[in-house]
């Protein structure tokens, strides 16, 4: 490695452990890099509008919209109660209602934050009042968050898109039978843990009509990822369009139709919105700054050949490549890490002959993963500050839905059909 490698690598680093955001820490490591390679600093700032001038980052903000004013105009909470009236009835309910909850919100919301904030907000007490341990139930909705990072329209997905150039809505695709998967297993560890706990179901006969009326009053919360993701697939607007549409879409009926919106909210909800796009957005605008540096020092190939020179055994690679993302997943903001390891990746995918959007799929699922992760996972300090437990309590109680995530994980790398089933059944 060079002394500008380095640099790039060690301030970062450095950078990051001091406390510094990570937008902060890549800008540093970047200026020195430009420093010590005798490059004008003026690079840096054309460097960080490219990043930024891409038609299909437009998207970003308004998915995180659509969630915010979904979360606030009653559909999650509308979500919440269909589940229930479909399975509170089973050994696990409440567990099973969190997950199904979680996974409906996140094909509207997109973000992992956003879905264990606005689905745990409501479960985590209905657990606890039921029964269920307060750290349990916490780690549940944490770890139901990251399925809105597999599902469309995940944001992560629409970021890797960009990086590798490949069709968002082929990796939308790609992204829904995992994320199926990861919600089936963590709805198995919640019945197994509430048979270990002895926590019974709930009791009494469905009244009649409850479950029509159920259904009509969520109709609209249904309707939403149908319309958005129906419209993307049938080439009716691109995934910056749908989102736009979502926005509109969720303003009329929290305004008009659920009318729990208040009109006078929206502009805190707008700026909330704008906040969570600036931190999304300033990253990936510095990232591909830093990810240029990296670029114009050939960083990606040699990391690629020294990584295919430890093996030529693609099961093996794949592992080693696995446990890398897990480890940047866990201590790295995940848009960031994309964004600096996305040429690496794709070197490596392309000399072993990996298919590009189940590439895709790999890396989103194991920065999703990260996301539950301690000790930095943004949807575990999002679900800790929700309950009011320390990070370690959740900690403590993830590692079963922790170990579920991680068997998916490996059944996507090493079956590809998983991922590549639908994009293929579809074009």
């Amino acid at each position: 490695m060079s002394a500008t490698d380095w640099i790039l690598i060690a301030g970062f680093l450095f950078a990051l452990l001091s406390g510094l955001p990570v937008v902060f820490a890549l800008g540093i490591a970047s200026i020195l890099g430009l420093l010590i390679t005798d490059i004008d600093l003026i690079v840096l700032a054309q460097r960080v509008v490219a990043g930024s001038q891409v038609f299909s980052l437009l998207a970003i903000p308004g998915f995180i919209l659509t969630g915010n004013l979904m979360m606030h105009g009653g559909l999650s909470k509308r979500l919440v109660a269909l589940c229930q009236v479909l399975v509170r009835r089973m050994v696990g309910g409440l567990g099973i209602v969190t997950v199904m909850a979680a996974t409906f919100f996140a094909a509207i919301s997109g973000s992992a934050p956003a879905t264990t904030a606005a689905i745990g907000g409501i479960m985590i007490p209905e657990m606890e009042k039921r029964g269920w341990k307060k750290d349990f139930s916490t780690a549940l909705a944490t770890a139901s968050g990251p399925i809105g990072q597999m599902i469309p329209p995940s944001i992560p997905m629409i970021i890797w898109g960009i990086i590798a150039e490949e069709s968002i809505s082929d990796l939308f695709l790609a992204g829904i039978i995992p994320g199926i998967l990861i919600a089936l297993g963590l709805m198995m560890v919640s019945y197994f843990k509430a048979r270990k706990d002895d926590i019974s179901p709930e009791t009494g006969c469905l009244e009649k009509g409850a479950l029509r009326a159920t259904l009509r009053d969520s109709k609209w919360a249904l309707a939403a990822p149908l319309i958005i993701l129906g419209g993307i697939y049938g080439g009716i607007f691109t995934p910056t369009e749908a989102s736009a549409f979502g926005v509109v879409y969720a303003t009329f009926v929290g305004l008009l139709v659920h009318r729990e919106l208040d009109i006078r909210e929206i502009g805190s909800i707008v700026s909330a919105s704008m906040c969570t796009t600036a931190m999304v957005c300033s990253i990936i605008a510095v990232a591909s700054a830093f990810g240029w540096l990296i670029a114009m020092e050939r960083l990606p190939e040699r990391l690629a050949a020294a990584i295919l020179s430890v093996s030529d055994n693609k099961i093996l690679i794949l592992l080693m490549i696995n446990l890398l993302l897990l480890f940047v997943g866990a201590i790295m903001d995940n848009i960031a890490a994309m964004i600096i390891l996305g040429q690496v990746l794709i070197t490596i995918g392309a000399q072993l002959g990996i298919d590009p959007i189940h590439l895709g799929a790999i890396v989103v699922i194991n920065f999703a993963i990260g996301m539950a992760t301690p000790p930095f996972g943004y949807s575990l300090f999002v679900g800790a500050s929700i309950s009011g437990l320390k990070v370690e309590q959740v900690s403590n109680a993830l590692w079963p839905m922790l170990g579920v995530m991680i068997f998916v994980l490996m059944l996507v790398t090493y079956v590809p059909w998983i991922t590549l089933a639908l994009p293929q059944l579809l074009n």
